[in-house]
């Protein structure tokens, strides 16, 4: 979920836990009350998936995309009423290094690697005067290790000597802290300081694209014009329900369109399985009955904690 991790920035990962107004949170739960079941509203998409949607006659008009979109956000939020950011954390602090550590890894990795490294170094001021190989060595399992204990060190140094300790919580001040980007920033504002903003990762871009919300690529040029279609009180949740659908539905690779429970609104639409059971194999965590990505997750998330690193396979 970080920045791409190298001299010049670190890629980035995912609002608040809270539960959205008026979501209906029977729609969390597993189908039948088993814990391996998909829930209610992946099974029941298969009402609505039986057959490929009829291409429209005519280009869809901008108001009409505005219109599905909002829509979209609004199934997503009944769908996962539980929805929030799948780092573990405590404070901005420990976010922010989760999500610098999140580059090109899972949240899941990212979440079983940090319990060591904040136990060692808890605060900014400890961080900052690590050494380097001792760093490496405890953030090896997350992947290009030694740029991100640069970033890492680089970061707390600049907290500790500027920001007094303190995690700063505008945009402006958070990017200019070494491995911080705008993702990055966006995640810590939106969760750790109740700050709006879009968190456009690769699940983020992929499914805009998939439901014709922009066809840009560049990150900041898709958050400008999907900044456009939201309010900007939407922005934090709906980046949580994007990510969660690309994560557990809309993969990148083969979507589970025969399971999806917004095929009704997806003009890409068989791009992927529409088989409603074969595309119920493709469901992951919750919504095909295994664990999430956080150890420590809210207490309404219906999956299971996911195991810690070095956890023998069935011992969770």
């Amino acid at each position: 979920m970080g920045e791409q991790p190298s001299a010049k920035s670190n890629k980035a990962a995912k609002g608040a836990s809270a539960k959205p107004a008026g979501a209906k949170a029977a729609s969390a739960k597993p189908a039948g009350g088993k814990p391996a079941d998909a829930g209610p509203a992946a099974g029941s998409a298969t009402k609505s998936t039986g057959a490929k949607r009829p291409k429209t006659a005519k280009p869809e008009s901008r108001l009409a995309m505005v219109r599905r979109a909002r829509r979209i956000n609004r199934e997503l939020a009944d769908v996962y009423p539980y929805a929030h950011p799948e780092l573990d954390f405590r404070d901005p602090f420990e976010l922010l290094v989760a999500t610098v550590l999140s580059a090109q890894t899972t949240d899941l990795r990212v979440n079983q690697t940090t319990p060591a490294l904040f136990a060692k170094y808890p605060t900014p001021e400890d961080m900052a005067a690590a050494v380097p190989e001792e760093l490496e060595q405890v953030i090896r399992p997350t992947g290009f290790f030694r740029a991100k204990a640069r970033s890492l060190i680089g970061l707390s140094t600049a907290l500790r000597d500027r920001y007094d300790g303190e995690v700063p919580g505008t945009l402006k001040d958070l990017v200019t802290l070494p491995g911080v980007g705008r993702k990055t920033a966006n995640v810590v504002l939106g969760n750790a300081f109740g700050v709006p903003g879009l968190t456009v990762d690769t699940h983020f871009g992929r499914l805009v694209r998939r439901w014709k919300w922009t066809d840009q690529e560049d990150p900041e040029k898709v958050e400008a014009e999907i900044a456009a279609i939201f309010p900007k009180s939407e922005w934090t949740m709906l980046s949580h329900r994007i990510i969660f659908h690309g994560r557990r539905v809309c993969h990148s690779r083969k979507p589970a369109c025969g399971a999806c429970p917004i095929a009704h609104l997806c003009p890409s639409y068989g791009e992927g399985e529409t088989d409603p059971e074969k595309a119920r194999k493709l469901l992951k965590y919750e919504m095909g009955g295994y664990p999430g990505q956080r150890l420590s997750p809210p207490p309404d998330y219906p999956g299971k904690p996911a195991p810690p690193l070095g956890t023998p396979a069935g011992a969770e």
